[in-house]
């Protein structure tokens, strides 16, 4: 699907649930031996690849409109086939440890990026622990049990791979400990997961050292069944959040202030680039306001990447944003992909090292060639909104892209007055 965009958007956006809450949510229902019920989802491809794979390990799941009911299994069975984690980096990461304790080899697969993403520190730990762990061109094989003990790993790499070992060895007979050498990233996280086994019953003690953090794990530990509503995603509401300090035009609903989730780091973010944030009855808005570009460590908050590289076109002076190597590893080399998409509203992108990134603020002009999604719902976002603060024409190509995390992106700009044509493409 391509689309092309115009015109200006003002109003209020709901905020989309939290897409990194409900794979946890659903995860642990799954595990609970009882009913559970998760509510406010949106039926994302990243979602529908978790329920998937709920279902293949034993539990039964009844989807109501945008909530589910939960049959947990208790312990996860062995899946009869393979099983497809669509393009969901956290479905498969937060998976093949948990199907690991089944003892029986376990097939995962994906599509797009997903099976060339790395994997390598998992690899490392299942051999450690005499479990089979090999990533081909598809997917991976594996075969567990993870026995408890201690497992260590770096604090720079994902932290998928610390929720997976902590949604899974609470299962294996034994106590365990997860070390995390600092500097330890994306740590807000691994805090979800920590309140997510909490309301399903599990208990992880975190223990902060000078270089490291651990996780004691206590063996043994059954999932209870809970019920909860997801909370409203900081991370996708970055993008009107963004086109608000840009417009002072559209406020966002929904959000809470004291969320644990790291990309609520956006608002603090946007305020240090000038922009004028206010709450008022639940609704977060901006007044227009001159933005400057600053210095921002995404150490915690890797998904905000591409959306704040379109903020910087319109911030007078330079924004440098560090800790961004990452970024290459996404569903695209999002450093690249926005690279290249920003030069087409004349922006110019500066790489002084590997992991920092450099954008002056220009004068944004209409894109004279179309916008590349580079099959990437963030990069697809992120266009969308600099578009639409510019007020200038542009067409997206393979802008279905958004369905991975936000299927109902452009029925949204529709709501708040932004044109939006579909073709096929």
């Amino acid at each position: 699907m391509n689309i092309t965009l115009s015109g200006r958007a003002a109003g209020v956006v709901q905020a989309p649930p939290s897409k990194s809450l409900a794979h946890r949510a659903v995860l642990a229902a799954a595990l609970a031996a009882g009913e559970s019920r998760v509510e406010g989802l949106e039926w994302s491809d990243d979602l529908r690849a978790t329920l998937r794979a709920a279902r293949a390990f034993g539990a039964q799941v009844r989807q109501e409109e945008r909530r589910i009911a939960v049959r947990g299994c208790g312990m996860p069975a062995a899946p009869a086939a393979p099983v497809d984690c669509g393009e969901s980096g956290s479905t498969l990461r937060f998976l093949a440890p948990i199907l690991a304790q089944t003892g029986r080899p376990v097939r995962l697969v994906g599509h797009g990026r997903l099976p060339q993403r790395p994997q390598q520190v998992y690899a490392d730990l299942f051999a450690q622990k005499g479990a089979r762990f090999a990533q081909d061109s598809e997917g991976i094989t594996l075969c567990g049990p993870l026995p408890g003990g201690e497992y260590a790993l770096r604090g720079d790499v994902s932290s998928q791979f610390i929720t997976g070992l902590l949604f899974a060895l609470p299962l294996a007979e034994e106590d365990s400990v997860i070390r995390v050498r600092h500097p330890f990233e994306s740590r807000s996280y691994v805090g979800l997961t920590l309140d997510t086994l909490a309301d399903f019953g599990i208990q992880i003690h975190p223990c902060e050292g000078e270089n490291e953090t651990a996780f004691a794990v206590e063996g043994g530990q059954r999932y209870r069944p809970h019920s909860c509503r997801v909370q409203a995603d900081w991370s996708n509401a970055a993008f009107p959040a963004v086109l608000g300090a840009l417009t002072g035009a559209v406020q966002v609903a929904g959000l809470d202030p004291q969320s644990a989730q790291g990309d609520a780091v956006i608002l603090d973010i946007l305020m240090r680039c000038g922009a004028q944030a206010r709450w008022e009855n639940g609704l977060l808005g901006f007044e227009p306001a001159p933005l400057h570009g600053i210095d921002i460590d995404l150490a915690d908050c890797p998904d905000l990447g591409p959306v704040l590289m379109a903020l910087a076109m319109f911030c007078t002076g330079t924004t440098r944003i560090r800790n961004a190597g990452r970024l290459r590893i996404k569903e695209s080399d999002r450093i690249a992909a926005m690279a290249a998409e920003l030069a087409k509203f004349g922006a110019s992108v500066r790489q002084p090292d590997p992991d920092t990134v450099e954008i002056g603020g220009c004068r944004v002009r209409a894109p004279q060639q179309a916008l590349c999604s580079h099959n990437d719902h963030r990069v697809v976002m992120s266009c969308a909104v600099a578009a639409l603060a510019a007020g200038v024409p542009a067409v997206l190509q393979d802008a279905g892209a958004v369905a991975k995390s936000w299927p109902s992106f452009f029925e949204t700009l529709e709501q708040l007055g932004a044109k939006v044509v579909r073709t096929d493409g």
